[in-house]
Order: structure tokens, then sequence, then C-alpha cells
């Protein structure tokens, strides 16, 4: 782990530094717990009032923050210190390795620089773009296509059968799933999540999109670039996700649903089939809804709780005649 002056965190971050240029620091840790070697950071009104007590060595902080100290003054305090964090923390990257328990199909396209982890499958006629990584027990079925250094977690399933049954008189019989799943550069797919191929076509993932653990993609969806889907999602099939949405987690949605770009989806929104969520206010709820209106159901649900308390109390009194 690099020690970096407090100048050098600054030419990372892009910021403009005041104070101790020199300052080395080694280390980075909430303000709450940052010694005088550590890097914190300031980006909304409750991190400006712990500030004062905070013993961090170096702060990003937002343009506009008032005090003295060795500061990093940035636009977005966030995202510069997740630069400064990378540059602490660097992780030398290991050079291009196929793990000796990895099984490949002799048809399958390793691009240069991926690393292969142990007990990893790939398919026949797999396509993995350069500088990927697929850490432990990665499986990817055939004919699935991933672009350039894409990072899948310990777990993932690329490319399974999608959930395509047909009844067929008194019993179901299997639709066959013969499309395939494509993933786009600088995609990152979580622990444990799975990503069904299409039942005809490609299911799709995006340049960028960021899929946390658990998360199931159905047959056929069309996820945009740069979305961020958090844990134990799930999408039913042929659902359309525009660029930079946001997901909670525990969302679910229904089959052809559609969220457009940009939109805001609470965690534990239910989105029905066939659902259209616009971009702008965020939804919440199930069915969701504009997060205002949600807001104001649960007060007037909470309203019709004291209410139900009224009218018993006003039932008890005429049975008991008073």
């Amino acid at each position: 782990m690099p020690a970096l002056t407090a100048a050098q965190i600054a030419g990372i971050c892009g910021g403009v530094l005041e104070g101790d240029s020199s300052r080395v620091i080694s280390g980075a840790n909430t303000l709450e717990e940052a010694g005088p070697s550590d890097l914190a950071f300031i980006a909304n009104r409750k991190a400006i009032e712990k500030a004062s007590s905070s013993r961090a060595g170096c702060l990003i902080v937002p343009e506009e923050f008032s005090r003295e100290g060795t500061l990093i003054r940035v636009s977005e305090p966030r995202a510069a210190f997740a630069r400064a964090l990378a540059a602490i923390y660097e992780k030398p990257r290991p050079a291009g390795s196929i793990h000796p328990t990895a099984t490949i199909a002799g048809s399958a396209q390793i691009g240069a620089n991926c690393v292969i982890g142990a007990g990893c499958h790939i398919g026949e006629r797999v396509v993995i773009g350069d500088g990927s990584t697929l850490y432990a027990n990665v499986a990817i079925y055939d004919d699935v296509r991933i672009g350039a250094r894409a990072i899948l977690h310990s777990g993932c399933v690329i490319g399974a059968d999608g959930f395509g049954f047909v009844l067929s008189g008194d019993h179901y019989e299997k639709f066959p799933q013969v499309g395939t799943v494509e993933i786009g550069d600088d995609a990152e797919i979580g622990a444990n999540s799975c990503i069904d191929r299409g039942a005809l076509g490609a299911t799709r993932i995006g340049d960028g999109t960021k899929i946390d653990n658990l998360v199931h993609v159905a047959h056929n969806c069309s996820i945009g670039k740069h979305v961020v889907i958090a844990a134990q999602t799930g999408f039913s099939g042929s659902v359309t996700v525009g660029d930079y949405a946001v997901i909670g987690g525990q969302v679910g949605v229904g089959e052809k649903a559609r969220i457009d770009a940009k939109a805001v989806v609470g965690g534990q929104a239910g989105i029905l089939v066939s659902q259209h969520v616009h971009a702008g206010e965020p939804v919440w709820g199930t069915p969701a809804r504009p997060l205002k209106q949600h807001l104001r159901n649960l007060a007037e649900l909470a309203k019709f709780g004291k209410l139900r308390n009224e009218v018993r109390e006003i039932k008890k009194k005429m049975e008991s005649g008073n």
C-alpha cells in the first residue's frame, strides 16, 4: 500500500489543495475513525457537522466548505474519494492467467490479459474481451459474449436457460432457449448473480453497468449502459432498462416492464407487468408509484389506523350504554 502526499492525492482527485502539501497519507477511514495519516471525505451536511471533531490528516471536501486544515476541494467529494482510495490501496493487477482447474472449451476465445479463476467453466464459442476478470467458480454457458475489462465475481452463472415452458395438454414442455447473452465493456456482475440467455435473440447488459450480488436477469432483458442494480433484485423476461437508471435492492420487475433512462426505483419496489417507469421523480412501493404519492399513501394509512381505533372506542361506548 503506497504512501502518498496530500499534493499527490489532490492531483489524483483533480482538486484544489489547501494546507500542508507534504503531509503523508498512508490510509483512509471514516471521519470518526480517521487518524493523522488517514484521508477522509465530507459529502453532506451531517458529515460537515462531524468534521470539527475529526482527526483526519487530510479531508476531501466540497468547494464551499469553510474550515482550515489540509483540505482538497472538489465538486464531487465521494467520487474524488473513490479515486483516491484506488490509489492509496492500489492492487497490482496480476498478469493474464488461467487457473489449472478452470475448464475452457476449445472453441472459446479468451482475450489478452484475462484472469480466469479456479473452478471456472467457459463453454463453446464463448468470447471474452481483453483484460476481463473471472473470479472462482464462474460458469459461462455456450455462445455468450463478454466485453473488455468485465469483472464477474464468484458464483456468477451467465447464459443459463431462461424460464420458458409451454403448457401442452396436462403438462409443460420446455421452450428451447436458443438465444445468447451479450455483456458490454467494463460491466461488473456480483457474486451468485444469474443472467439467463434469450429464448430467441440476446439478453443484453450494457457497457459500464454494475450489478450487485444475488441479482437475477431473465431471458431477453435489455439493460442499458451504466445502470446500477442493487442486491436481490429480480427482472422477469423482456424487461427494458434505460441508460443510467438506478435500481434499489430487492426490487421485483414484472415481464415486459420498461424503466426509462435515469429513472430511480427505490428498494423493495414492485414494478408490475408491462408497467412504464418514467425518468424523473423516484418511484417506491408496490405497485411502484412516484415517491411523493407513495409517502402520501403511507400517511393516509396511518390516519386510517387512528380512525379505526376511534371507531372501536365509539362502539365500546355505545355497547356499554354510555
